[in-house]
Order: structure tokens, then sequence, then C-alpha cells
């Protein structure tokens, strides 16, 4: 018990951000053109898209629940704005819709929870094999390219020297640690987290609180769906698969609780940034993709870990 104790104490006192800082200091050894403007900036925009959704899976996995279909639903969104694109609906319009839906689906998932008891696990699970196949649907299982040259900018776009996708993840950054922070509703998502029937007899709608929270990440799946359909030029039913799994992984590595309550928005942040330098890092180092593919899941193992030891 002593010696469990000790170790809970240990990993508590561990943060990701050291390991963060270390970890750039090996590549920087190992690698001399990690540590270069254009490569970190690369990095950054690496991150961007599945960053933005795991600011909002954050606040999921903090009431309790879980999204596994944010990867499809990124590529369904990139599908569905060049479907309307190709058919003349302008852009803006195309993207209000696509983000709508985005929302819509989420709010799905937060309505089969609440009204059928339907685990979030399950109904994602099922919109994930929906979506992908949606989105053959609206593709006929071909990419589609009906985008204007000004579209890339969403992806490859600078403002100031700085990709516009960085500007959009640290914008995105900055409204969810105020809003996990300072606003009655981050109260409530982790009032829900530690214990529903608590927060139900404080007079919190416990339903309401975890759809608001699927729903928003169900919209930022939509957005960065759209800026990946800008930077490979194309709606493609295939471009985010996997997703979901990295961006789970980068949410538990910045310290979210899988059994809810406790987690935050700084941490995914070094999540997000602790996975995409991994990943870059590899790549300039040579390493085989399939190689890689074991160290991301060998990461998601002891990101588990981490957490189940920091609940001691």
């Amino acid at each position: 018990m002593r010696l469990r104790t000790a170790l809970s104490k240990l990993v508590t006192a561990i943060r990701m951000e050291y390991i963060l800082i270390v970890l750039c200091i090996a590549l920087a050894l190992r690698a001399p053109n990690f540590f270069t403007t254009d490569n970190l900036l690369t990095v950054l925009r690496s991150v961007s898209m599945q960053g933005l959704i795991a600011f909002g899976m954050t606040l999921v996995i903090i009431v309790g629940e879980i999204d596994l279909s944010v990867g499809a639903a990124a590529s369904f969104s990139g599908c569905l704005i060049a479907w309307l694109t190709q058919r003349g609906v302008p852009i803006p319009l195309g993207a209000l819709l696509t983000v709508t839906s985005g929302y819509l689906m989420g709010a799905f998932t937060g309505l089969m929870r609440s009204r059928f008891l339907v685990p979030s696990f399950i109904t994602t699970l099922a919109l994930l094999t929906g979506l992908k196949g949606a989105a053959l649907m609206l593709t006929g299982g071909f990419s589609i390219t009906s985008f204007p040259p000004w579209y890339a900018f969403l992806s490859s776009g600078y403002v100031q020297g700085v990709p516009f996708p960085t500007i959009v993840l640290l914008s995105a950054f900055v409204l969810f640690h105020l809003l996990t922070k300072s606003t009655a509703f981050g109260r409530k998502v982790y009032a829900v987290g530690g214990n529903p029937e608590a927060a139900r007899l404080s007079g919190i709608n416990v339903s309401m609180v975890r759809t608001q929270t699927l729903a928003i990440t169900g919209a930022l799946a939509a957005i960065s769906g759209i800026m990946l359909s800008a930077r490979i030029n194309s709606g493609t039913p295939d471009a985010a698969q996997g997703w979901e799994l990295d961006i789970i992984a980068a949410v538990i590595i910045g310290g979210t609780s899988l059994s809810g309550g406790v987690g935050t928005i700084w941490g995914t942040l070094v999540g997000v940034l602790f996975t995409g330098v991994i990943a870059n890092g590899m790549i300039l180092l040579g390493i085989p993709i399939y190689t890689q593919y074991v160290v991301k899941g060998l990461l998601i193992f002891a990101a588990v870990l981490l957490n189940r030891a920091r609940a001691v």
C-alpha cells in the first residue's frame, strides 16, 4: 500500500510539460532540422485540426462521456462542403450548413443518451460507421475537387508569418480555457463529471450539459473537416480516418480522467503538442510508418496507465 501511494505521488508530480521539453531537447540533438522555424510551424499546423477537436473532447470526457465519431464526422464534413460547393452553394453558406450538421450530430448523441439511456460510446460508434457510409454516398467513393483557389488559405495561409490553422487553434485554446475556468457552464461540466447525482440535486440540468458538450465537439469536428478539405483541396471520404484515437490519446495524455470530473484545456494542449512532436520526430528520424503505429499504440497504453496511476 505504501509503495502504491508513493508511486501515485511520483506520477502526480510528473508534469507533461516537462516531459515535452525533454522530448524536444532530445529530438533537437538527434534531428538537427527539428528546431528550425519551418519545422516548428509545421508541427503547429499539423496538430491544429485535431487539437481543435481535442478541446471539445476534453469537455466530453470530463462529463463522463466519449465520442468515437469525430474522425468520421470530420471526413463527412469535408465531403459535405465539397458536395455543396459543387452544386453552386456559396462557401460561407456551405460552411454554416456543415458546422450546423456537425452540431446536430453531437446533439443527437446527447439526445440518445438523455432520453433513451443509450451510452455515448454506442451511439458514436454507430455514427462512425454511418458517417463513413454517408461520405461515400456523397462522393461516390471518389474525391470531390470543387473549391476555388482562395479556399486553400484556410489550411495553408499565413497571417503575419503564423499559419492560419495555428491561429485558429490558439484562439480556440483561449476560448475554451476561459469557458472552463471562468463561466457557469464550465463549473457545471466539472460538477456533472465529478458527481452527476449531486449535480442534479443542486439544480443542474445534467442531460443538457452532456448534450451541449457533445454538440460543441460535433461542431468542432465539422470545422476541422472544413479546414482539412482546404488542406487536401478536396472532399475525401477517408481523409480523417483514425483521428478519434489520436485525439482521445492526446486528451488523456494531457491529464483528463476517463472517469470524468478531472481535466484541463491547458493539459490537452500539451497532450496535442506531445503527440504532434512525437509524430514529427519519428518522420525526421526516418522511422518506418508501421513502427510509428506501434509507437502510437504504446503511447495510448502508457497514457491510460498514467491516468489510472493518478487516480490511485
